[in-house]
């Protein structure tokens, strides 16, 4: 994501996405309590909103994907409530981990901010790859932590069209904004990806450090 586009393109064109009454299993730490992040979010929709095959992401649905664990027909509630617990434990010492946005990400699918740096957030990440990994007994989700871009899409592309006066009117970054992460959430994707259809099954919450 570091080359920047000549086009921008439609995500969703024959793109498999769950039918309504599917749904997919997330990993994901929520933005929508950092304000901070909100405002940036609504700042760059806001200087983006006259261009037309943006669909924006919606405020309240800010969030870092932190891993796709699958369907979730391949879950039960005891899975669920399993993989909450694992990773409860492996970040029981995890203190909240200060990141910084403000850079933007430019792909043909997608506008983002970069969360840096992303080597700080590498304890939540392999813990939520580690009790999907043990619960399910699957290692399809393994992936390299060095290789992962933590982000918070701003919005997706839904058409074909030229990058660079979209690139223009936002430009390489904004005002940083740095943030505290404290938390990680597992949640079910209802249906299609733009429907927002969420639904947050549990959350494991990074302790404050023991004051002095």
């Amino acid at each position: 994501m570091t080359t920047l586009p000549v086009q921008m393109t439609d995500r969703w064109h024959q793109r498999s996405e769950p039918a309504l009454g599917q749904g997919t299993i997330y990993w994901h730490m929520l933005m929508k309590d950092h304000p901070q992040v909100v405002d940036l979010a609504q700042e760059a929709q806001q200087r983006l909103a006259r261009f037309t095959g943006l669909h924006m992401t919606p405020l309240e649905r800010l969030h870092m994907t932190m891993l796709i664990a699958g369907p979730s027909d391949d879950f039960s509630e005891d899975k669920l409530r399993q993989m909450i617990e694992i990773a409860a434990g492996l970040l029981s010492d995890t203190p909240p981990i200060a990141v910084v946005l403000g850079e933007i990400l430019y792909h043909p699918e997608a506008i983002m901010l970069a969360v840096k740096p992303a080597r700080a957030l590498t304890p939540v990440y392999d813990a939520v790859q580690t009790a999907t990994q043990t619960v399910t007994g699957r290692h399809d989700t393994a992936s390299n932590s060095s290789r992962w871009t933590p982000h918070v899409t701003v919005c997706y592309s839904t058409s074909v069209q030229p990058a660079q006066p979209i690139i223009a009117a936002l430009g390489p970054r904004m005002a940083s904004r740095e943030i505290h992460v404290s938390a990680v959430s597992l949640v079910i994707q209802h249906g299609p990806e733009r429907l927002w259809a969420w639904q947050t099954v549990g959350t494991v919450r990074l302790p404050a450090p023991a004051r002095a």
